[in-house]
């Protein structure tokens, strides 16, 4: 990070410090959650209520914590501030969040990518797989990372955000742990119902889109209570945007290049300059449709035991299409040329370069292309996500000084893709590229929505199903010695399995098509794709082209067969204690966890295209040590200390056992899974301040630091044994131990690295204003991080950033709220951040909330989100050999529109 940067987010942090500041000096009243009687002196007190009563109540929590962590609590009964939990997340210290199609989906926190952050749902560890419409974000994809998509916010009654480590947390989630909690009976007295309707629309889709929960509970005078709520959405979106879908290319790929002049001739055919491939116009539309179901019963048969039987069901569905206009990576000898009758297959003549321009960095940022070819892809896609999880809890106090409690529960979830087939036509013209711009531009010299200028190409169907089942137990106690020390244990067990595999049945029809003994006409079954807003072009009635030539959608077997196994049993000591330092007080943990993990991989290795069983084992184990300290300075101010050693599991894809084995004359190459990896380790440490006044106000300022070894990367070794790899003889024939493997590729724990990060976060009603104006507020965060690591780049090892770490993030909330009416204005910054395959550019999300008090039991609401339409800017960066490096050259630049919402909450 530039100290430029760093200059400037420090003179906005003390800004944000100085608006806060006369409200830390100012007369205030006790903290508290809830409205409390005010001495005589007092200031005027605000109304606690609504946003301001959950930040008031979600700071109590935090303050009282052992560890350092962040909460956000629901006000009300399905009223929890914000329409995703992932966005509800972005507003506190460390946190970052990625979107897609406008709505909130994976968090990182701490700089770290979402697969390092461990999401709980009920005390049990809960997995998501990776959902994206796009290849380049990760589309069916799978690892250790939760998707907030699937669930409705209003289920939820609080999230917990830990930060730092301690013995009694399962192990894992290095960046830290979000708890996910779901409302139970006995947190509310009596009965109590409520509903919440709202109807919205996307200024992209301008479709109606419903929204609905409600909830009831029933408590018998906390002996007994039942809980159910539910959760339904259904909406659609749309990203559209520029993009490239191929690894550019140093050299004009045959181009005829006599216009350009001498020197840009030798540039453009030495390899000297990089023209991006497959310049695209794409848009990716959806319907969603989400539903959520869960249950609660709580039963105290005595006074001294509570027992909670959670259930819950998600599903969230999405029938999904993509519809592009792009040039060709490569070029195509049998492409016809346009206005040529369909006669079978005719050569295309080299496209021509007419002119050129290129910036410093070699890359062509503008073209003008004759004789250039194209391709138009129709997509279609349904994939389900369903969830269900089931938990018996239980808590039973045996005396005065012995504790116990644990949890028994299962939980499933499958991630199916059944259908996503493509359908590609090809087409021939002149094109104008211009990336001098903010983003890229085509001009076509050609009739884009004329079917007679298009031929059939090729039909590719596939489909890809995965599943995962989390079976866990644990058992804790406490003993409390006196009520400064107490000694805590507990065992524990998580038994998890992922499984999956995909069929594919590709280029049907391409051999015929480009032969010429099978009709490749579209004009039978074309439409004219007119929803992207720079251009219309011809595209496909899927069904209708099917059915044309009497294809029927049929499947291969399956391949990429592969399960995970993973048994951890995990055992913790942990002194939790009180005492005295200088005269103050202080509070804290000190413990050991010990764990230990058998993985069992299997899956097939590809051998001359047939599928070969495989197996591996593994198992490993370790003991990490943790240690959280609370420095009571006075009754408002206290500093935290924390230290600890944790770990985080690879992914799940890299532990797979599926793979290749190919022969070429001598060269023998060999690509697989690596189950022998070992978890990341990481040595962690906080250092924080925290200020307290008034009934919601803080003031908080932290360091962090993280010593992280093991991380996984790819490495390819050459001339290697056979033995080496690990795998059986006789998968493949003529292949013995001691035969030499030319390539071997896997991924290995290769690198470490380093990790220090500031936070700084503020909130305070703005009570010390005069008159009406003391109902403002704000919360502001600020979390500056620099890291180091080793990551393969443009096939390089080089030191650069951690993948997925944005070095600033920010947000910054203004409410102004009264028992009657309110609303809030919330900003959120997210700085550029690295991928393995390139990068995302920084973003800056608005999103707004209003709501009217009608009557003491109904409210309406106003929630706008994504007021600026932000566009999302994922990049690459490619090196030639003779230009400069670092360079950001396009890959999706995409916007997804603003999305607005009314209704109504009814609390019976």
């Amino acid at each position: 990070m530039s100290r430029t940067k760093i200059a400037l987010l420090a003179g906005a942090a003390n800004l944000v410090m100085a608006v806060l500041a006369p409200a830390a000096h100012a007369r205030v009243e006790e903290p508290t959650a809830a409205p409390a009687a005010e001495p005589a002196d007092a200031v005027d007190a605000v109304v606690v209520t609504g946003f301001r009563k959950s930040l008031g109540v979600a700071r109590e929590t935090k303050k009282s914590s052992a560890i350092v962590s962040d909460v956000i609590v629901a006000e009300d009964m399905a009223k929890f501030p914000d329409l995703n939990l992932a966005e509800s997340l972005q507003r506190l210290p460390g946190v970052a969040i990625n979107r897609e199609g406008g709505e909130g989906r994976r968090v990182s926190l701490r700089g770290l990518g979402p697969d390092f952050t461990r999401v709980q749902l009920n005390g049990m560890e809960v997995l998501g797989n990776v959902d994206s419409p796009m290849d380049s974000r990760g589309q069916t994809s799978r690892d250790r990372a939760f998707d907030f998509n699937i669930f409705a916010s209003e289920l939820f009654s609080k999230i917990d955000v830990r930060k730092s480590f301690s013995a009694e947390q399962d192990e894992g989630g290095m960046a830290g742990t979000v708890g996910l909690y779901t409302a139970k009976p006995f947190d509310y007295s009596g009965t109590k119902a409520a509903l919440s309707l709202q109807g919205g629309t996307n200024s992209a889709t301008k479709d109606a889109q419903p929204r609905g929960a409600a909830m009831i509970s029933k408590n018998w005078d906390d002996k007994f209570g039942v809980l159910v709520s539910v959760a339904y959405s259904k909406r659609k979106t749309q990203e559209q945007g520029y993009n490239t879908y191929a690894a550019p290319t140093t050299k004009a790929l045959a181009a005829n290049v006599v216009n350009l002049s001498a020197a840009d001739q030798a540039k453009a055919m030495n390899g000297e300059l990089i023209f991006q491939r497959g310049n695209r116009l794409t848009v990716w539309e959806s319907d969603q449709e989400r539903l959520g179901v869960t249950g609660a019963i709580q039963w105290r048969p005595v006074e001294n035991v509570t027992l909670t039987l959670d259930a819950l069901h998600g599903k969230f569905t999405n029938d999904r299409s993509e519809n592009s206009l792009a040039t060709r990576a490569t070029l195509n000898s049998t492409i016809l040329g346009a206005a040529t009758p369909h006669s079978g297959t005719l050569v295309s003549p080299p496209p021509v370069l007419n002119s050129i321009q290129y910036d410093q960095y070699n890359t062509v940022v503008y073209a003008d292309v004759d004789n250039t070819v194209f391709a138009t892809e129709t997509r279609r896609q349904q994939t389900k996500n369903a969830f269900d999880q089931l938990v018996l809890t239980g808590e039973w106090q045996v005396s005065d000084k012995l504790t116990l409690d644990g949890h028994i529960g299962r939980e499933t979830s499958d991630y199916d893709i059944p259908i996503s087939d493509k359908f590609y036509t090809e087409a021939f013209g002149g094109l104008i590229t211009d990336y001098r711009g903010d983003t890229g531009h085509n001009t076509y010299k050609w009739n884009t929505t004329d079917p007679n200028n298009y031929r059939a190409h090729e039909i590719d169907f596939s489909a890809t199903y995965q599943s995962t089942e989390l079976k866990n137990g644990e058992l804790n106690g406490a003993w409390a010695f006196n009520d400064d020390v107490t000694l805590k244990g507990g065992v524990s067990y998580r038994g998890f399995t992922n499984s999956g595999f995909t069929q594919t049945n590709d280029d049907v029809n391409k051999t015929a098509w480009e032969k010429g003994t099978l009709d490749d006409k579209v004009t039978g079954y074309y439409t004219i794709f007119d929803k992207h807003d720079d251009q219309s072009w011809v595209n496909v009635d899927f069904d209708k082209a099917l059915a044309y030539y009497g294809v029927t959608r049929t499947l291969g077997a399956p391949k990429s067969i592969y399960e995970v196994e993973e048994d951890t049993k995990a055992g913790y000591l942990q002194l939790d204690w009180k005492g005295s330092l200088f005269g103050k007080s202080i509070r804290g943990n000190t413990g050991l966890r010990a764990y230990q993990t058998e993985l069992t991989s299997s899956g097939v290795m590809a051998v001359k295209g047939v599928n070969t069983p495989t197996e591996a084992k593994k198992k490993y184990s370790g003991v990490l040590p943790a240690f959280n300290a609370v420095l009571e300075i006075s009754d408002q101010f206290q500093i935290r200390a924390a230290a600890a050693r944790n770990i985080n599991r690879p992914a799940l894809g890299a532990y797979a056992m599926n793979g290749t084995i190919s022969v070429d004359g001598a060269n023998v190459s060999v690509s697989t899974g690596n189950p022998n990896l070992n978890p990341y380790k990481s040595d962690e440490f906080d250092l924080v301040a925290e200020w307290y006044f008034g009934s919601v106000g803080m003031l908080t300022a932290g360091v962090f630091h993280k010593n992280i070894d093991g991380l996984v990367a790819s490495q390819t070794t050459t001339n290697v044994t056979y033995a080496s790899t690990g795998l059986a003889e006789g998968l493949y024939p003529g292949i013995t131990g001691s035969t030499i493997v030319s390539t071997y590729t896997r991924q290995v724990n290769l690198n470490t690295a380093k990790l220090t990060g500031l936070e700084l976060s503020a909130q305070s009603d703005f009570f010390f204003l005069p008159g009406a104006l003391k109902n403002l507020g704000a919360v502001a965060n600020l979390t500056l991080i620099d890291s180091e690591t080793t990551n393969l780049i443009n096939g390089k090892q080089q030191k650069s950033d951690i993948f997925g770490l944005s070095d600033v993030n920010a947000n910054a909330t203004l409410y102004y709220e009264t028992a009657k009416y309110g609303g809030r204005v919330s900003a959120n910054y997210r700085s550029d951040y690295l991928i393995d395959s390139g990068g995302f550019n920084a973003t800056t999300y608005v999103d707004a909330a209003a709501f009217y008090q009608l009557t003491p039991r109904i409210r309406l609401s106003l929630d706008a989100i994504n007021l600026t339409d932000e566009r999302e800017e994922q990049v690459n960066s490619y090196n030639n050999g003779f230009g400069q490096t670092g360079a950001k050259r396009l890959w999706n630049y995409t916007t997804s529109g603003r999305t607005v919402f009314v209704g109504a909450n009814i609390q019976f």
